[in-house]
């Protein structure tokens, strides 16, 4: 049965607003003081959490009663098969795999990559030039997750993984993460047929590498690509399994990362005293292994995910009936949180519309009241990584470069809306380069 007219605008003017602006329309949503549905193209009315006390409910629930919901936006991107949409004990094993290669000791000795990448793109920046600081963030992060990844030494080859999967990206637009019919390319052309040649390109130079080091072996090797190989000496996974997993750590592992750079980078040349005080924290030269420890600079990152955390919603499919939020939940349900929504909670966050460092100075919040990576056994694998990525890249940057936001552009946030893996901001953010 089809809803009434009313009921169908009504459905539709949420749509748009979610597309139009995701952090704003949550943000509004949240002042409802309690759970609220929003539709989402193949998912349907979708329950969302905005609220620490509703969220330790959600917490509650057994992580058994949930399974990705299916089908999902982001599967052209990272295939079926990758970590983000496997369950069960498939979801287990490869978190296994990937928890030792992005964490504790290992992604230390990633620091001077991390700070040679940021080098190596401010290093190509004029003064009285303007720089797009998303587009220079997706470079930098593309680059330290590619010489992560598969430990490439060779520029060259580093720079076409970057712009195959810039260009692929740039082409998954919006409306293809909802609506499966527009995944076409009529009479050939438009940003599906482009989008589909470079996702080919990618699997082409990923199965290279997997088969390089197949000959080569992994003994001796560091990268993420050999300890995912390390556990296969029966050659058991096939290379398109592993490609999958790849395709996701290159996806989600820049795309998430640069996005935050680039609003820090903002909010930074957007407040004088924000500035000043990042400034004077950086101003004793430190070392790349020392930038992460840096109190001031780590609670920028912060405040910036707090704001604008790149994975608005954390979604979960019931596989069971759950009473939770004062409703009862059937099978096949689907329920979330809503972060832009938590982490805008005035009964937490006061004026949570201000860029305010200083919160995280004060005090640390539980995952109840902000959760940028997500929540339980399905918490972003590689978050250890980015955190240390983004203090060395922001710092790095920073120490190297002295940029200036437009005064057209100060104050005026750009509106965050939904692409790829991430909500990225809807314009470019231009920053003046004043002194290298």
């Amino acid at each position: 049965m089809r809803p009434p007219p009313s009921r169908l605008r009504f459905r539709i003017g949420h749509k748009v607003a979610a597309w139009y602006d995701a952090e704003a329309y949550f943000r509004r949503r949240a002042k409802t003081g309690s759970a609220f549905h929003m539709p989402i193209p193949g998912f349907g009315d979708v329950l969302f959490a905005a609220h620490p006390e509703d969220v330790r409910e959600f917490l509650r629930i057994p992580a058994t009663s949930f399974t990705p919901p299916m089908p999902n936006p982001i599967e052209p991107v990272v295939g079926a098969g990758s970590i983000i949409l496997l369950d069960g004990q498939p979801h287990k094993n490869e978190r296994a795999r990937f928890l030792p290669a992005l964490h504790g000791e290992r992604i230390r000795r990633y620091t001077d990559v991390m700070a040679k990448a940021a080098d190596d793109v401010v290093a190509t920046w004029r003064p009285g030039t303007l720089v797009d600081a998303r587009d220079a963030s997706q470079t930098i992060t593309l680059q330290i997750i590619v010489r992560a990844v598969f430990g490439i030494e060779d520029d060259e080859r580093c720079g076409e993984y970057v712009h195959v999967v810039k260009a692929m990206m740039r082409n998954y637009i919006a409306p293809f993460m909802f609506f499966p019919a527009l995944r076409r390319a009529p009479f050939g052309f438009g940003p599906w047929k482009r989008f589909s040649e470079k996702r080919v390109r990618l699997d082409e130079i990923l199965s290279e590498q997997i088969a390089a080091r197949r000959r080569t072996g992994t003994d001796g090797y560091d990268d993420v690509l050999s300890v995912l190989l390390a556990d296969d000496k029966g050659g058991h996974r096939s290379d398109e399994e592993v490609q999958q997993q790849l395709r996701t750590l290159l996806v989600s592992g820049h795309e998430t990362s640069a996005t935050t750079l680039a609003w820090a980078l903002f909010h930074i040349h957007d407040d004088d005293t924000v500035r000043r005080k990042v400034l004077e924290e950086l101003s004793g030269n430190p070392t790349p292994e020392q930038m992460p420890k840096l109190p001031y600079l780590n609670a920028v990152i912060s405040e910036t995910l707090r704001m604008h955390p790149t994975v608005s919603i954390v979604v979960r499919q019931l596989t069971c009936p759950v009473d939770t939020w004062r409703t009862s939940r059937k099978a096949g349900d689907i329920v979330g949180v809503a972060l832009p929504a938590l982490h805008a909670d005035p009964q937490v966050w006061p004026d949570p519309g201000r860029f305010d460092p200083e919160r995280f100075v004060v005090r640390k919040p539980p995952p109840a009241e902000y959760s940028p990576f997500g929540y339980g056994h399905r918490r972003c694998p590689g978050s250890a990584f980015a955190a240390l990525e983004l203090a060395i890249a922001l710092g790095t940057i920073l120490t190297r470069v002295e940029l200036r936001l437009p005064d057209s552009r100060r104050s005026r946030l750009p509106r965050s809306i939904p692409r790829g893996v991430a909500a990225v901001p809807s314009r470019a953010i231009n920053l003046e380069v004043v002194r290298t």
